[in-house]
C-alpha cells in the first residue's frame, strides 16, 4: 500500500492484495532452475480453493499462488513459499536462488519490497536411482 498525493490534495492510496503478490512469487520461484514444483500443502490448498471458487463466481480467471502465501501488514510484506526441488542441484543455494528472484519480482511488479522471503523445501525428487 502505498500513499500518493493527487494534485488537488487528495490522498490516493494504492492497495495491492496479498493474492497479486502471491501469484507475481509463485510465478518468480516457478522459474529458478532446480524447482521442480510449489507444493500447496494442507492450508494452502484450502485457501487457493476458497479464492479460486471466489475469484470464478466473479467470472475471473484465478492466476496460480498453489504453495505460495503473502501476508501484509504494518510490518511490510512477508512472503511464505513451499515447494518441491530437483535432487541433481544443492537444495539451499536453490532456496536462496528462490528467494532472491521472488524478492526481485514482487518489487518490481508491486514497488513493495518483502520484508521475508520464507522458503520450505517439502520434497526432494530423486531420479534415475542416484542415490
Amino acid at each position: 500500500m502505498t500513499p500518493e498525493r493527487a494534485p488537488a490534495r487528495q490522498l490516493i492510496e494504492t492497495v495491492i492484495s496479498p493474492p497479486v503478490i502471491a501469484a507475481v512469487a509463485a510465478h518468480a520461484a516457478a522459474k529458478v532452475p532446480g524447482v521442480v514444483r510449489l507444493e500447496p500443502g494442507l492450508r494452502g490448498l484450502a485457501g487457493s480453493l476458497t479464492r479460486i471458487a471466489r475469484q470464478r463466481i466473479k467470472g475471473l480467471e484465478p492466476a496460480p499462488t498453489e504453495g505460495v502465501r503473502a501476508v501484509v501488514d504494518q510490518d511490510g510484506v512477508r512472503v511464505e513459499i513451499d515447494l518441491s526441488l530437483s535432487g541433481l542441484d544443492q537444495a539451499a543455494a536453490t532456496a536462496q536462488a528462490v528467494q532472491r528472484a521472488v524478492s526481485r519480482a514482487v518489487t518490481e511488479a508491486t514497488g513493495l519490497t518483502p520484508s521475508a522471503v520464507s522458503v520450505s523445501i517439502l520434497d526432494i525428487e530423486i531420479r534415475g536411482g542416484l542415490l
